[in-house]
C-alpha cells in the first residue's frame, strides 16, 4: 500500500517551493519522523511534517518520488516542535523547510541511517577512564556546589513564580542573585517531576561556561552527568549533535544555550528561563531572523512551561508588557516580580560624572578618574575601564591631503591594529599592512585617529607606569575584546586571571560589561557614552542606558572585597553632557524612570512597542537597483494588494516608506538599501507580509532588477 507523506525540506530562500514536498512511502510513518528523500540530485534530510491524502497535483504514483529511508534511531519531533516552526516560518516570513532543518544540528542533516545508528550505540566506557559528562572542574571556589539559602526578596519572587501561570519577568538589579532565583527555581522542578525538563539560555558565548559550571555543579551530583547540556555555535558538529540528541531523547533534564536552542527539541519541557532577556544577541541576523525571546515566549503556551525572562535592565517591549493594570489599562501579558536590593552587604555603586567640557582638549583619562584608579590599585582592589570600540583606532589620516582610510570594497572605515600593524576593516574583513606613508600624496606622517581598547590600554600603561600593587609588583593591565580572544581557550584564561586578582585594570568592550561576575572589581569607568545619545536609531539611548547599567552592576558585587573605611564601588562617566535624563537616571539607578520617560517619547511618536515594525533590505551591484527592487515591490502591493478581497481594510492601516540605503550601504562591494514598514496593528503587518511575499518574489524576477543579489524581510527589527 502506498502512503501519502508531506515532508519539509530545506529549499532555496524566496523559490517558489516554500512549503512542505510530497512524497510516497511503502510505510506509514509518523508526523516529525525524520527521513532521507531524493531531492533534485541529492539526497536530503526531511521531517514528516503531515500524511496526505493523495500525491501533489499532476503527479501520478509513477512519477512522484519515494522516501529513501527513516532514521528510526530518533523519535518522531512532537507536535509543539512543529507548531513552533510553523509559527516562526510564518511570522518572520521564511520558508517552512528552512527553518525546521536549520533547527536541527549541522552533523544531523548529513547522516544516513547507518552513520546515525552507529553514532547511537552505546560505547563502551574504559576502566579507570574519567566521565566525559562528569560535573565540570571548577576553578573558581566562589561557585558553590550546594544549594545556597535565598534571601527574603529572592524568597517572595520565587514564591510568586511558582503561585501564577505567567509570563514572568524578573526585574532583579544587578548583584541581586537572579541566577541563584534560576537555579531554586529548575530544582524544584526537577525535584517534582522525574521526566521534566528546563531550558536556560543566555544571550553570548562567553557566558554559557560560567553558567554550565554552577549548573553542572548543582544539578550533576543528583541527576547524573549527562544531565545538563550546551547548545551554542561555539561547539563542534559532534558536540551539538550528542547534545541535541540527549535532550531530544530526555536524558538531558537542562539544556543551556544560546538563541539557537530555542529550537532544542525537548520533549519533556516545562521551564524556560531566559537570562539578560534584552540583549540584542537573541535577534538573529541571517537567514530567519527571529527573536529567540519572542519564540521561549511563543513556546512556553505550546508546551505548557512558565516561561521566566531575567533582567536588570528588561527591553522596553518587556517592560511595557509587564505593566500592572491601571485606570483604564487592563495591564501587560506578564508578571513582574521584582527584586530591587543586592544580595550580602554590597551595595550600589556610586555613579559619578566628569564634565569633560571642563577638561583640557584631547583629555582620555580626567585627573580625578585617574587619580580613583590609583586609589584601588593601592588598596588591592580592581578596576574596569569599558570602551565599546576595539583596535588601536578607528581611522588612520594625512593631515596633508586628507586622505583617510577607506575600505576599498565598503563605505568605512578601516581600522588600525597596531598590535600586528594592520588595517582591517570590521566589516567585510579586507586587511592590509600600515603603509609606510600616505597612498595619496607620500607624506610619512600618518597618524591615528580617535581611540580603541588597543590604545587605552597602551595610554593607561603609560599614565600608571611607576605605580606597583600593595605587594610592590608592578602594575597588571589586561585587554579583553574580539582580538584577544580568537584563540580557544584565551577568554576562559583571562577571565581566570581577573577572578583570582591577578589582574588589576581591566580594558574591555561590551563583552566585559554584562553577566560576569566579578567579585574583586570596585570601580567601573566609561571613557565615551556620547555617541549613542544623538543617534538616528530609537533605540540607541535604551542599548545606551542598559550596557551602562550592566557596566556598572560589574562593580562591589561583594563587600567582601572593598576596602574597610574606604568609599565604596563607583562607577564613573566621562561626557560632554552630564546633565542628560539618562544619566540623571542612571546615577540614581533608576531603570523605572528612564523606561518611563522613554516609553512617553515613544508613545507620542508611534514607535514600537506602540506599533509593528519590518524592514525590508535588498543587496544589488549598485544602489540604483537596490532602491529601486524596493520602490517598485511598494508600487506593486499599493495597486495589486489592493485589490484582494478584504485588503481594502488592511492598506490604510500600512504605511511604506521609500526606500533609502543602509547606514553602512556598500560592504564587500554590496550596496545595500532598505524599506521599513509600520502599522498599529500585528495582525494588518502580518497579513500584509504574508500577501507581500509573492509580490516581492515576483518583482525580482523582472528584467529591470537583473542586478539584484538578495532580498530579505525582517520583522521587528532592533536596528534601523
Amino acid at each position: 500500500m502506498t502512503h501519502w507523506l508531506s515532508v519539509a525540506v530545506q529549499t532555496p530562500a524566496h523559490s517558489a517551493v516554500a512549503g512542505p514536498l510530497t512524497y510516497r512511502s511503502e510505510l506509514p510513518l509518523t508526523p516529525g519522523t525524520l527521513v532521507r528523500v531524493p531531492f533534485g540530485k541529492r539526497e536530503v534530510l526531511g521531517i514528516v511534517w503531515a500524511l496526505a491524502d493523495s500525491p501533489a497535483p499532476g503527479w501520478s504514483e509513477e512519477s512522484s518520488r519515494a522516501v529513501s529511508g527513516a532514521l528510526d534511531g530518533v523519535a518522531p519531533l512532537t507536535s509543539a516542535w512543529r507548531q513552533l516552526v510553523e509559527f516562526s516560518a510564518a511570522y518572520y516570513q521564511r520558508a517552512l523547510g528552512e527553518v525546521a532543518l536549520a533547527a536541527l544540528p549541522p552533523q544531523l542533516r548529513d547522516l544516513s541511517a547507518v552513520q546515525l545508528a552507529r553514532r547511537l550505540k552505546p560505547r563502551p566506557i574504559k576502566s579507570g577512564a574519567a566521565d566525559a559528562d562528569g560535573p565540570a572542574k571548577l576553578s573558581d571556589p566562589l561557585i558553590a556546589t550546594e544549594s545556597i539559602a535565598l534571601n527574603d526578596q529572592q524568597t517572595l519572587a520565587l514564591a510568586e513564580f511558582e503561585s501564577k501561570k505567567g509570563p514572568f519577568l524578573l526585574f532583579g538589579a544587578t548583584g541581586s542573585g537572579k541566577t541563584e532565583v534560576y537555579l531554586h527555581a529548575v530544582a524544584n522542578l526537577l525535584a517534582r517531576d522525574a521526566r521534566a525538563q528546563a531550558l536556560v539560555m543566555v544571550p553570548e558565548i562567553n557566558l554559557t561556561p560560567q553558567l554550565e559550571a554552577r549548573f553542572r555543579s548543582r544539578f550533576a551530583p543528583l541527576y547524573g552527568g549527562g544531565a545538563v547540556v550546551s547548545l551554542h555555535s561555539g561547539m563542534t558538529n559532534p558536540q551539538r549533535l550528542k547534545s541535541w540528541l540527549a535532550a531530544h531523547s530526555g536524558a538531558a533534564r537542562i539544556v543551556l544555550g544560546t538563541r539557537m536552542a530555542v529550537f532544542a527539541s525537548m520533549p519533556a519541557l516545562k521551564l524556560i528561563v531566559v537570562d539578560e532577556e534584552h540583549d540584542p544577541s537573541y535577534k538573529q541576523q541571517e537567514g530567519a531572523r527571529y527573536s529567540a525571546r519572542d519564540l521561549a515566549v511563543y513556546r512556553g503556551r505550546l508546551d505548557g512551561a512558565k516561561v521566566l525572562l531575567g533582567s536588570a535592565t528588561p527591553s522596553l517591549e518587556s517592560w511595557h508588557q509587564s505593566r500592572p493594570a491601571g485606570a483604564g489599562d487592563p495591564g501587560g501579558r506578564y508578571v513582574r516580580l521584582v527584586m530591587p536590593g543586592r544580595i550580602g552587604e554590597a551595595g550600589f555603586p556610586k555613579v559619578r560624572r566628569v564634565d569633560m567640557n571642563h577638561q583640557p582638549m584631547k583629555t582620555v583619562f580626567s585627573p580625578p578618574l585617574l587619580d580613583a584608579i590609583r586609589a584601588r590599585i593601592a588598596r588591592g582592589e580592581q578596576s574596569m575601564v569599558f570602551l565599546n570600540r576595539r583596535g588601536y583606532a578607528p581611522v588612520l589620516h594625512c593631515a596633508d591631503c586628507g586622505w583617510k582610510s577607506e575600505c576599498p570594497h565598503c563605505s568605512a572605515f578601516r581600522v588600525f591594529h597596531k598590535i600586528d600593524r594592520t588595517l582591517r576593516c570590521h566589516h567585510c574583513g579586507f586587511t592590509e599592512r600600515v603603509p609606510r606613508a600616505c597612498p595619496a600624496c607620500g607624506n610619512i606622517d600618518i597618524a591615528p585617529l580617535g581611540r580603541g581598547t588597543e590604545r587605552l590600554e597602551e595610554h593607561l600603561a603609560e599614565l600608571l607606569a611607576g605605580e606597583t600593587r600593595p605587594d610592590g609588583t608592578p602594575v597588571r593591565i589586561a585587554r579583553i575584546d574580539a582580538d584577544t580572544t580568537r584563540l580557544k581557550g584565551a577568554l576562559e584564561s583571562q577571565l581566570a586571571q581577573v577572578h583570582s586578582g591577578e589582574v588589576d585594570v581591566l580594558v574591555g568592550t561590551q563583552m566585559i560589561a554584562k553577566g560576569h561576575d566579578f567579585r574583586r572589581i570596585t570601580l567601573v569607568a566609561a571613557i565615551n557614552p556620547d555617541g549613542a545619545l544623538f543617534s538616528s536609531d530609537f533605540r540607541a539611548p535604551e542599548r545606551l542606558f542598559s550596557l551602562l547599567m550592566q557596566s556598572a552592576g560589574r562593580a562591589g558585587r561583594d563587600a567582601a572585597f572593598i576596602t574597610a573605611g574606604a568609599s565604596g564601588s563607583e562607577m564613573w562617566i566621562q561626557t560632554f553632557h552630564p546633565t542628560h535624563p539618562l544619566f540623571e537616571a542612571l546615577k540614581q539607578h533608576d531603570y523605572p524612570a528612564f523606561a518611563a520617560r522613554d516609553l512617553r517619547e515613544r508613545e507620542a511618536a508611534a514607535m514600537p512597542p506602540f506599533s509593528f515594525q519590518a524592514l525590508v533590505r535588498a543587496e544589488a551591484r549598485t544602489q540604483d537597483v537596490a532602491q529601486g527592487f524596493l520602490n517598485a515591490a511598494s508600487a506593486a502591493a499599493q495597486t495589486e494588494l489592493a485589490a484582494l478581497p478584504g485588503f481594502d481594510a488592511v492598506m490604510p492601516r500600512i504605511t511604506l516608506y521609500g526606500a533609502v540605503p543602509m547606514s553602512v550601504q556598500r560592504v564587500a562591494n554590496v550596496e545595500r538599501a532598505q524599506m521599513l514598514v509600520e502599522s498599529g496593528s500585528r495582525s494588518a503587518l502580518q497579513r500584509f507580509l504574508a500577501a507581500w511575499h509573492e509580490v516581492l518574489r515576483q518583482t525580482r524576477s523582472l528584467p529591470a532588477h537583473k542586478g539584484l543579489i538578495r532580498w530579505a524581510v525582517d520583522v521587528d527589527p532592533l536596528t534601523i
